[in-house]
């Protein structure tokens, strides 16, 4: 896309004189809106967004109380869904991180189609402008990202990204008001299907970021909730019907009837060789775990009202992952000497993230977002 198809939407609370200088630059550069939406800022500010307002193919919206970066978005998204016709939209933060020149890469490399473009800063130790804290949390955020939704992203905590006009209506729908607004854009894109794309810009560090209002504790913990949120849901899922296994093979086991039933079909009493139904309870208690660890997980974790051919698939999937176990700890216990107890421990941990990756993928898919429907697949 060229700028002037595009509107460059900057969140802003209690700016310094960066913020115009950016903002002219970028309507310098020939964008046909430079948006900033002023997120409760005090009095003292105000003439900076003043003056800002003034200025020719730029506006300023006003929060009267501060309400999170995720609002300032949404505000600035309804008002050019209402009121422009613009093919691209870029946001981007008032700090001084995102040059002209990288909002411009972003801006050349949109094509109209439904994807994000992410403008990923260089984390690597390599890079000197980077304070240790937040090479750590970029790091981690991304590490946690790939292995639960299978995407490698370098900067999950970037300001600076560019969309399509076709996806305003879901970038508005994308739940949180504040900081973790980001992050939960990232989910649902990658829940939803829409491809995200990494563009690297460069790495901006002013004093270390100290003019950031990013709380640390606060926002990394509304961060972390939603990140791992989704996860912990399928963790307790399993947790509660391992209990529900447990607790129905201990009763079953104890049932006289069982035993009887047991004992009257010749090939399960040789294959059982105990005076208790063992093997009747545990089929019994295993199927009744597994029906509502199924519907928990497309209920509750998931949330998939319908998945054609999702019980086959979760069947296949179970049989598999034992299989898998099976063969690994055999494996394992064959070559390394160490406990086979102690391998499945380690192998069942890995095989609950392949899991849970894989129930999310294939079992339990969600829907393309509705912009992504009339593509070919």
């Amino acid at each position: 896309m060229i700028p002037q198809e595009c509107c460059v939407l900057i969140p802003s609370l209690s700016p310094d004189e960066k913020l115009p200088a950016y903002v002219q630059e970028l309507a310098a550069a020939g964008y046909g809106l430079v948006l900033v939406v002023d997120d409760g800022s005090a009095a003292e500010y105000q003439p900076i967004f003043e003056e800002i307002a003034g200025w020719e193919r730029c506006r300023v919206l006003h929060h009267e109380v501060n309400r999170g970066k995720g609002a300032a978005l949404k505000t600035g998204f309804a008002y050019l869904k209402d009121n422009t016709d613009f093919s691209g939209v870029l946001t981007a933060d008032s700090d001084g991180q995102h040059t002209v020149p990288d909002t411009l890469k972003l801006t050349a490399e949109m094509s109209g189609k439904p994807e994000v473009l992410l403008g990923s800063r260089d984390f690597s130790r390599s890079n000197p402008n980077v304070p240790p804290k937040s090479r750590f949390g970029n790091r981690m955020t991304s590490g946690v990202f790939r292995v639960l939704y299978g995407q490698w992203l370098p900067d999950t905590q970037t300001g600076l990204r560019a969309f399509p006009r076709a996806l305003m209506d879901f970038m508005a729908n994308v739940k949180g008001d504040r900081f973790e607004y980001e992050m939960n854009m990232l989910i649902q894109c990658s829940n939803s299907r829409i491809p995200m794309r990494p563009v690297t810009i460069e790495t901006i560090y002013e004093q270390e970021n100290k003019g950031t209002h990013f709380h640390p504790i606060r926002d990394s913990w509304r961060i972390y909730k939603l990140l791992l949120g989704n996860f912990f849901r399928f963790m307790s899922s399993s947790i509660v019907c391992w209990l529900t296994d447990i607790l129905l093979f201990t009763l079953l086991k104890h049932w006289s009837a069982l035993k009887d039933l047991e004992n009257s079909m010749g090939f399960l009493r040789a294959l059982a060789m105990s005076a208790e139904p063992v093997l009747l309870a545990t089929v019994i208690a295993r199927v009744i775990s597994a029906s509502l660890n199924f519907k928990l997980n497309q209920t509750l974790v998931f949330s998939v009202k319908k998945a054609k051919g999702a019980v086959w698939r979760y069947i296949v999937l179970c049989v598999g992952v034992m299989l898998a176990s099976g063969v690994a700890v055999g494996f394992l216990k064959e070559h390394t000497g160490i406990n086979s107890t102690v391998i499945k421990m380690a192998v069942d941990f890995l095989l609950f993230f392949v899991n849970y990756r894989i129930q999310k993928a294939w079992v339990f898919p969600a829907e393309r977002a509705d912009a992504l429907k009339g593509e070919t697949k």
